[in-house]
């Protein structure tokens, strides 16, 4: 009996160990990648955000307002909550075995509990140390300032620390359990090929979704707004306030207001933790059946064999390629996802004050644009393209490019001319047409069809500066991440200062047409500028870069005494 525990409690280590390891795909990055300095990288990050919640508080020094105090409150939970949220929604795939794993392991004298206790403890591990490396920092600064609500002194202090340490484990706990408890009930209802079909919808709407609710969320930090009979059913569909309420609890500095919020903190909490764990139990030994019983892939149905053309023949099946390849990669489309979020986060951050005062759909239809919603399309073309251009830098599958290094018969710049054509399909048109319907419905003017014909310009020379070097083929080639240049930076900042101040340029050329096609002339030769020059650098290379690899590095040590 002591033996077969030792053996499982073994093989439960050995799990451990490489579930931790795996629990972030990393089939499109190159051989060299290590998960472990990857997990240390999030980490380092986090904690860089802690430490940028926490350090000014040592240039202002003295007590804090009590609605202060708890506007920082909820803050740190929100921010908590959103990060294990992304984390799980990235970790998606890794909760269940793949096929890989239940052929490698379902021959081996491995039961099935084990293999389950393995996983979901490397995945508790993993999102364990997202929370901790997030509020590092302020875990250890900020709850002797919430203590002065609950009376203050050591013993005040001890308990606001155990009270904000077991806020953010049970509201990261929460917000898990969430995700598994969809992901399990969707693997359970629906057929294996459905579901993992289903599974890359969810995640993309789960990044919107979480980023655009952080970022959206009013603040009701205030005693009045708490206690507004119009916020009561507001406040019980916002689960970071129902937390904000039991860290109150559990610091002793309950009010009124907060009453409510707990008891949903805490009914919440069961009920998402008895679904997740009651929905991942049953899928998860299904899963494992299901996974070797039914195919990944559906039949093929039959239909009508109808070809889009995109140009020239080579033009076309390059298109065709990436944008099958973007639809049926579940790592790309994911990356993709998270860039695309994280960009729209970033744009209604900007355009909250101005979508709030005026909204976007409602009001009349003559108004003029305000500049913030400019500079937001201008933005949303920007992270579009940079977006997908990092996302096709990737390889899908690295073993297979052979196939393409061997009817490489043409020249770079045709290579290039059908990337060109691939990232105006698949970055650029579904942008701009997104952004023309938005805008034409809401105002329905002369100035905002010519902020169109900008924002098509102005896309077409991002995108000529994302091809700049760029000779290889989409999702084809080589990828060494990691890379931090100077350069990097400076294109970061230039991409978000640049749509601010033209924004406003153009506000004020709209209205006046010979400035306006001043404008656009202006924008039309820098267009042609950036394709000659991608286009000539392109002729100089000889043939595609299939492996990407470090530049060598001399040092000469010069020990004959020359200079």
């Amino acid at each position: 009996m002591r033996k077969t525990h030792s053996a499982e409690r073994g093989q439960f280590l050995v799990l451990y160990r490489s579930f931790l390891l795996r629990i972030i795909d990393l089939e499109l990055l190159s051989a060299d990648a290590d998960t472990a300095k990857l997990l240390g990288q999030f980490a380092a990050l986090f904690a860089g955000l802690s430490y940028l919640f926490t350090f000014w508080l040592v240039f202002t020094p003295g007590r804090f307002p009590k609605v202060f105090l708890w506007t920082m409150e909820h803050f740190l939970i929100s921010t908590t909550m959103v990060v294990v949220s992304l984390f799980s929604v990235l970790c998606w795939d890794s909760i269940f075995p793949d096929k890989q794993d239940v052929l490698v392991l379902a021959p081996l004298p491995v039961r099935a509990n084990t293999l389950f206790r393995a996983k979901l403890a490397a995945l508790i591990v993993a999102l364990s140390l997202s929370v901790v490396s997030l509020n590092v920092f302020s875990g250890l600064v900020w709850p002797s300032l919430f203590s002065v609500t609950n009376g203050g002194g050591l013993f005040g202090a001890i308990r606001s620390m155990a009270a904000y340490w077991i806020t953010m484990a049970l509201a990261g706990l929460f917000m898990f359990c969430c995700v598994l408890g969809v992901q399990g009930a969707a693997s359970l209802v629906l057929p294996r090929q459905q579901f993992l079909r289903l599974s890359a919808l969810l995640q993309a709407g789960a990044f919107f979704v979480f980023f655009g609710g952080y970022i959206l969320e009013p603040s009701l930090e205030t005693p009045e707004a708490l206690a507004a009979p119009e916020n009561q059913r507001l406040l019980a569909c916002l689960p970071s306030y129902w937390f904000l309420g039991l860290f109150q609890q559990l610091n002793g500095s309950m009010v009124p207001e907060f009453t409510a919020l707990a008891r949903r903190a805490w009914v919440g909490l069961a009920i998402a933790v008895c679904g997740g764990v009651a929905s991942v139990l049953l899928a998860y030994f299904r899963t494992m059946r299901k996974t070797l019983e039914e195919p990944d892939i559906l039949p093929r149905v039959p239909r009508m064999n109808w070809q889009v053309r995109f140009g020239s023949l080579l033009e076309t099946c390059v298109a065709l390629f990436s944008i099958r390849t973007l639809l049926r990669s579940r790592q790309h489309r994911v990356l993709l996802c998270f860039y695309l979020g994280t960009g729209f986060a970033i744009v209604l951050a900007y355009v909250k004050t101005p979508l709030g005062q005026q909204g976007f759909l409602r009001g009349p239809r003559g108004d003029v644009v305000d500049a913030a919603f400019l500079a937001a399309s201008l933005w949303v073309i920007c992270f579009a393209v940079i977006g997908v251009r990092v996302v096709i830098a990737m390889p899908h599958m690295l073993r297979a490019n052979w196939i393409f290094r061997m009817t490489e018969t043409r020249g770079a710049g045709e290579y290039l001319a059908a990337v060109r054509r691939s990232l105006l399909l698949i970055a650029l048109a579904p942008a701009w047409l997104l952004l023309a319907v938005l805008f034409v419905f809401r105002w329905p003017t002369w100035p905002v069809a010519g902020h169109l014909v900008v924002l098509g310009l102005m896309g077409v020379i991002v995108v000529e500066l994302c091809l700049d070097g760029f000779h290889k083929l989409p999702f084809a080639c080589s990828y060494l991440p990691g890379q931090p240049k100077v350069y990097v930076v400076f294109w970061g900042l230039l991409l978000v200062l640049a749509p601010l101040s033209a924004a406003r340029v153009e506000r004020g050329m709209l209205n006046r047409p010979f400035s306006y096609f001043c404008m656009v002339a202006l924008l039309a030769l820098i267009a042609v500028a950036a394709r000659w020059r991608t286009t000539a650098s392109a002729k100089l290379t000889e043939r595609l870069v299939f492996e990407e690899e470090y530049p060598p590095e001399l040092l000469a040590l010069r020990l004959d005494g020359t200079k």
